[in-house]
């Protein structure tokens, strides 16, 4: 991710995401190494293999493949001048937790030879993590007094989506992943329609914004 940051335009929306989640990766770690979770192992293991999907979908983009349809938004949009840099940062957040995890905490599941169930203190954990995350990273990418005249849409769009939320529905969608282990068309379809969803909500993120208008914000 360091590596990634420094190839990017510090403007360019998947690079704006890298910071937010580079952050993140970075305090999981400090947890790992203060024995905040209660597996260790397993804690680390989640890590490695959600940042795995990330990775995954940065190399797709750089080798100009199509990346799954929940992160397609950012990809698209990533250079778009109407766009702002929380949205970027939102949007990332929500195709990683929306779609990602899920699929993390079942690969994790995969790896380790444990049910969802066992990894659910360390997925507590991260979730609680990110969640008190997301209020800082909106502090530092809201835009000030000057952009008034796009705060109030800007504040309306983003306010339709939560982390919270979506980190309760990605442990649903694990937990149904799991039970549809044996059933892999019905796996298969679930995660495609997940997805597509998912890649939705992030495009309802990134619909650009108007430029302010230059000079103080007046009203009749």
């Amino acid at each position: 991710m360091r590596a990634l940051d420094a190839t990017l335009h510090p403007r360019d929306g998947v690079a704006v995401f890298n910071r937010v989640y580079l952050a993140v990766t970075q305090a999981v770690g400090r947890y790992v190494g203060t024995g905040r979770f209660a597996d260790r192992h397993a804690a680390i293991t989640l890590d490695v293999r959600f940042a795995e999907r990330y990775l995954t979908v940065v190399e797709a983009g750089s080798d100009e493949r199509r990346p799954p349809a929940c992160w397609r938004p950012l990809f698209q949009f990533r250079r778009h001048p109407g766009v702002r840099p929380l949205q970027f940062a939102l949007a990332g957040i929500n195709a990683h937790i929306g779609h990602d995890l899920a699929l993390a905490v079942v690969d994790t599941c995969r790896t380790l030879g444990c049910a969802p169930a066992e990894l659910e203190d360390e997925f507590d954990t991260v979730g609680d993590l990110l969640v008190s995350l997301e209020e800082r990273i909106r502090e530092d990418l809201m835009p000030g007094p000057d952009l008034l005249q796009i705060a109030d849409p800007l504040t309306h769009l983003l306010g339709s989506w939560s982390l919270e939320r979506a980190r309760d529905a990605a442990w649903t969608a694990a937990r149904a992943l799991w039970a549809l282990r044996d059933f892999p068309d019905v796996a298969e379809e679930f995660t495609e329609r997940l997805d597509t969803a998912v890649g939705f909500a992030g495009r309802m993120l990134l619909t650009p914004l108007p430029e302010p208008l230059p000079g103080p914000c007046r009203f009749s």
